[in-house]
């Protein structure tokens, strides 16, 4: 570690950044989709933007989750109930067009989604010259490849950028919960497909249709990426290369074993349990 450091522990260096990152076998001709933590590190020298100046250095082609739920995202319209969709509704049209009036029109220059951390909001700023115009779920990218990725997404199929990466899932300090190629192998399984609702200018709003669901139990994944994965410390943070396909291989095995793999099975309020129906509807099991 660095020379200097904090109460939290010692600093990380832009140095130790970069060299972390090609432990774990990425190069120029990679391609990587990052879920991050910029407090998993412990004192990173420079915070985020030595994070995001570390990946473009080292990796061909960065692309990271640029969504702006927090800002756009809507109620359902009273009375517009979705299978198995597990949402909620405004109880009146004058509230819906309330909720309607506060919340912020997609732009392409808003920030992201506090949820996802500072590193996507600090690569949106500094780094990446693309992105997507999804209103809840866009996604950005820096490299070679971006505009063919980013190329991929359509308003009805979100996941369209982790389809068309040709390469790895980078999570630096964060678990399986944040990465959203589980999703697209659930997705293409028949499950996790939501309706959820942006509002897109003043007074309008879109029904937007595949948006995925539930995370909070993808870390069951692990044992079976073990193999996989290649991991390394950086500081505090933990982590990990896993090739795409072998996350869509490895969730297409456990969710074809058992239809509520990755699934919590408890609570029948959870979105959990309306995505565990859409998957035995798509097996001929419900109706």
């Amino acid at each position: 570690m660095g020379a200097t450091g904090t109460a939290a522990g010692p600093t990380v260096t832009s140095a130790e950044l970069v060299d972390g990152l090609r432990m774990v076998g990425l190069g120029r001709g990679s391609e990587v989709l990052v879920h991050s933590s910029l407090s998993s590190f412990g004192y990173v020298d420079g915070g985020a933007e030595a994070v995001c100046a570390a990946l473009t250095e080292v990796c061909g082609t960065v692309v990271m989750p640029a969504g702006t739920w927090d800002l756009t995202g809507l109620p359902a319209p009273p009375g517009m109930v979705r299978p198995h969709n597990a949402f909620w509704n405004a109880e009146t049209w004058p509230d819906f067009d309330e909720r309607l009036s506060k919340a912020t029109s997609f732009r392409i220059d808003l920030p992201v989604d506090r949820w996802l951390g500072k590193i996507p909001e600090t690569f949106r700023q500094i780094s990446s010259p693309f992105r997507t115009e999804h209103p809840l779920f866009s996604y950005q990218a820096a490299g070679p490849a971006a505009e063919r990725i980013l190329a991929a997404q359509r308003l009805d199929w979100p996941l369209g950028p982790i389809e068309a990466l040709e390469g790895d899932v980078l999570l630096l300090g964060v678990t399986h919960t944040s990465n959203t190629t589980i999703h697209l192998a659930e997705q293409y399984l028949g499950r996790s497909r939501f309706y959820r609702y942006a509002k897109t200018a003043d007074g309008r709003w879109l029904e937007l249709p595949n948006i995925p669901g539930e995370s909070h139990e993808f870390d069951a994944i692990e044992p079976v990426l073990r193999s996989a994965t290649k991991e390394v410390r950086i500081g505090k943070a933990r982590v990990r290369r896993i090739p795409k396909q072998a996350v869509l291989s490895a969730t297409r095995k456990l969710v074809e074993a058992d239809p509520a793999a990755l699934l919590c099975t408890d609570d029948p309020t959870c979105r959990c349990a309306a995505a565990l129906e859409q998957r035995l509807v798509s097996l001929g099991q419900r109706r």
